[in-house]
């Protein structure tokens, strides 16, 4: 797929939101490599994508089901050592206890092993947002990024998980100090981003639990609601309005700028289009989402990128445990 730089893309999603035309994007997580396409001009045998309902792929090909998905799934993950997660974590813990940062999102990537292709993952899971880019990547997301209708601007934050089976589960969750802290940073940090681009900004859910299915069994996970109006103008400045609320505050942490040269001092590895953002426009309304739950692929090995907040309640041990209950797909 063709990339741009961010200038560029500005440029055509500004172009293509005030006449209208609808189109597919996606941006990486540092913002400098995006791929942006009228949607009668994506490419399917490179790209599919079936975004909360928006997608490329024909009824006909929804209804056949690849060998590999008629054999048992094998899955297995190999997670880096609590030691060198450890290393990562007193970076972003020092950072917290010194102030420079009130949540860091730290994330690993994990090789694994599958008999499921790429392509296979895409057709096979279940999330509202999924996109397979042909010997790249594919993506099973449930996090909204940010939705827009009729001038109206939404945000979702998504922040604390938990393993549905627990005794307790929900209570276990909705107490937790950390995670009530941890989702009260980011929400407040969305809050503040959406005022940068709206007016008359407001929390209006806060701290809902969705269940989500896995091949794992049944996850919670927390998230909020937050809205503001927009300009009347908004549609000629589509592209100006994602830039500004770039990177997903839920993925980095808080205050933004600093805590992103955090997490490029404590991380291992090169994110790419892991928690960039992905989207479609229909030529009125706007709909997105923050690219995780993501499976990359470089040469024949296959490897997924999780991770989770810090904060100055975290625990190193807990924390990694956490890190890789998260290794799994929403498949059927």
């Amino acid at each position: 797929m063709q990339l741009y730089t961010k200038e560029e893309t500005i440029g055509q999603i500004n172009q293509l939101g005030q006449s209208r035309r609808p189109f597919l994007f996606i941006i990486n997580y540092l913002q400098d490599a995006s791929y942006v396409e009228e949607v009668e001009r994506v490419d399917s045998s490179e790209i599919l994508y079936d975004l909360n309902g928006f997608t490329n792929q024909s009824s006909l090909n929804k209804s056949v089901v690849p060998s590999a998905l008629k054999e048992s799934v094998y899955w297995n993950s190999f997670p880096e050592s609590f030691e060198s997660y450890l290393r990562s974590f007193d970076i972003v813990q020092r950072n917290i206890f010194a102030g420079n940062s009130f949540l860091t999102n730290l994330t690993c990537c994990t090789p694994i092993e599958t008999n499921l292709s790429l392509k296979d993952i895409f057709l096979r899971s279940k999330a509202m947002y999924k996109l397979w880019v042909r010997d790249q990547f594919t993506v099973f997301s449930p996090e909204i990024f940010i939705r827009i209708q009729q001038g109206k601007i939404c945000s979702y934050p998504m922040k604390g998980t938990l393993d549905a089976s627990l005794p307790s589960d929900v209570r276990q969750l909705m107490d937790d100090p950390k995670e009530a802290a941890e989702h009260a940073t980011i929400v407040d940090l969305i809050r503040n981003d959406l005022s940068i681009v709206a007016d008359r900004v407001s929390v209006s859910r806060y701290r809902y639990i969705d269940e989500l299915q896995t091949n794992r069994g049944t996850i919670l996970q927390t998230s909020s609601e937050i809205q503001g109006i927009l300009p009347d103008n908004y549609l000629e400045n589509l592209g100006n309005i994602i830039f500004r609320l770039l990177p997903a505050g839920s993925i980095t942490g808080a205050p933004k700028t600093k805590t992103m040269q955090i997490i490029s001092e404590a991380e291992t590895y090169e994110r790419g289009f892991y928690t960039g953002v992905m989207g479609y426009f229909d030529g009125n309304n706007l709909d997105s989402a923050v690219m995780i739950r993501f499976v990359e692929q470089e040469g024949d090995r296959m490897y997924f990128k999780s991770g989770g907040g810090i904060t100055c309640r975290s625990e190193a041990q807990s924390e990694y445990h956490e890190m890789k209950q998260k290794i799994y797909v929403p498949i059927y």
